[in-house]
């Protein structure tokens, strides 16, 4: 996928509270989560979190306040008949699909222009030049540990080498090679020199197209033989072609970074390590980043990109892991993205009304799915309540009933896709409490000693294995809920 194509895969969640609820929210230190009117208590919190099998530790509280804040405001849209349906707010949130849309028209513009030789007289000095080898290899394996017994593979090897020929060559790859090749005479079709061991590499790249000859490597003797041009030639002229428009897309990119001027800010690293570790307290926040072309990149910028790649969990940590070196590097690749972006508006790139319809479309079914999965669409409540306040509570109840069982491994998980969350932290008051979560993993680790003592209590005393009973189930992994 090329790195244009690339931004077609953003997904989007973005937290932003409202001030005046974390404000009056601060205070109140026994609360770990609000929505609406719904509060989630350190106590609760406590103890989902130590009756159950779940890590005690502040990300997977984290987590759970995450969920537990998406579910009671999609119980709160649902007792408010709210479909989230307001075209502006679909728009908005999403926002990546739209990316996507744009992205994609504008490489298919750019991409229009860029030209490629597919003349024979420049191919086949490429060719043999060893841009890209061609070769078929007959492979004598040797076996891990079969140092010893080297010598008498090598003069089967050249046993063979001395009666192979180009005509016969598929043919004795066929009756003496080791390797998934062989049934196909040795072809090895195409490769880059970096795709082989490099003594592989270097050996075919010596040889003349139609030469035979043989080379050890690590996994044992190959008769080689290079291919020649006509023989390759649609295999290589794919090849060949597509570098030139990697070429061609790199000098693009390359040009835009120029004109870009991007300047990375020092301790940069840092803030997008503090990003990744708590994105909903930098949705607002103009730490500035780095600059270019287009102004200061801020800490509110990188949240949005870092929370708009799929599996958003899953890029905080492995930034959480990466060493600060390559932070640098990441920065950089974002503004590329803002640069792309700014290039295809300035091209004034946009989506047509069929595809806005389907984008908006896309939207309106998340919520329906989504509701249907926790029992809590406007049907569900409306069979057992009658007033929007009872359907809330209605709808509270059933969500702390499901994230019981989901913490307890009873339920399986319903993931609120990116763009609804967004959609509804934009349009409900809601909030999470840092130092209530703290409390509620120490108030945790009490119950859940508890919780451990009495389990094991339950268990039976011999420790002899009895014949055809099921094993003991592994520790459970960190399932921790997602928005």
């Amino acid at each position: 996928m090329t790195r244009l194509r690339s931004l077609a895969t953003l997904a989007l969640v973005s937290l932003a509270a409202c001030d005046g609820l974390k404000e009056a929210f601060s205070s109140h230190v026994d609360v770990a989560a609000q929505a609406g009117s719904q509060e989630l208590s350190v106590q609760t919190l406590a103890d989902l979190l130590g009756k159950s099998r779940v890590p005690v530790r502040k990300e997977v509280a984290q987590s759970i306040a995450d969920a537990w804040v998406n579910y009671q405001l999609l119980g709160i849209a649902a007792a408010n008949g709210d479909s989230l349906s307001d075209p502006k707010l679909i728009d908005e949130v999403m926002w990546p699909v739209y990316t996507s849309a744009k992205t994609n028209k504008f490489y298919k513009q750019v991409s229009e222009k860029w030209t490629t030789d597919t003349s024979d007289a420049t191919a086949s000095v490429a060719f043999d030049k060893g841009d890209f080898l061609a070769a078929r290899h007959i492979l004598f394996q040797l076996a891990p540990g079969q140092e010893g017994d080297s010598l008498a593979v090598m003069k089967k090897a050249q046993g063979v080498l001395a009666r192979t020929t180009s005509a016969n060559f598929a043919t004795l790859a066929k009756e003496y090679g080791s390797d998934g090749t062989k049934d196909v005479g040795g072809d090895l079709g195409v490769f880059a020199p970096s795709a082989m061991v490099p003594e592989f590499s270097k050996a075919v790249d010596a040889q003349k197209p139609g030469d035979i000859g043989m080379v050890r490597t690590q996994f044992g003797y190959h008769i080689i033989r290079r291919s020649t041009y006509p023989e390759a030639k649609a295999a290589f002229m794919a090849e060949f072609v597509k570098r030139q428009r990697f070429v061609a897309e790199s000098t693009f990119i390359t040009g835009l970074e120029k004109d870009g001027k991007i300047d990375i800010k020092e301790g940069s690293a840092k803030v997008v390590k503090a990003i990744a570790a708590n994105p909903s307290e930098h949705e607002k926040d103009n730490t500035v980043i780095a600059t270019s072309s287009l102004g200061n990149f801020t800490a509110a910028r990188v949240t949005r990109w870092i929370n708009g790649f799929p599996n958003p969990d899953q890029i905080r940590g492995q930034i959480a892991q990466a060493p600060d070196s390559l932070m640098k590097t990441f920065v950089i690749n974002l503004l590329r993205n803002e640069l792309i972006l700014d290039a295809a508006e300035k091209a004034k790139v946009t989506t047509d009304s069929s595809e806005t319809n389907e984008i908006r479309s896309s939207f309106r079914a998340l919520i329906g799915n989504t509701w249907a999965g926790l029992g809590i669409g406007p049907e569900a409540l409306a069979d057992s309540a009658k007033d929007k306040a009872g359907k809330e509570r209605l709808a509270a109840a059933r969500v702390d009933a499901y994230l019981a069982k989901l913490v307890n491994g009873e339920a399986q998980f319903v993931e609120v896709p990116s763009p609804l969350a967004q959609a509804l932290h934009k349009k409900y008051d809601w909030k999470i409490n840092q130092a209530a979560l703290d409390k509620a993993v120490t108030a945790a680790q009490p119950i859940r000693a508890k919780a451990d003592s009495a389990r094991s209590a339950q268990t039976p005393p011999s420790a002899v294995p009895v014949p055809g009973a099921t094993p003991p189930a592994p520790p459970p992994v960190d399932t921790s809920a997602k928005k």
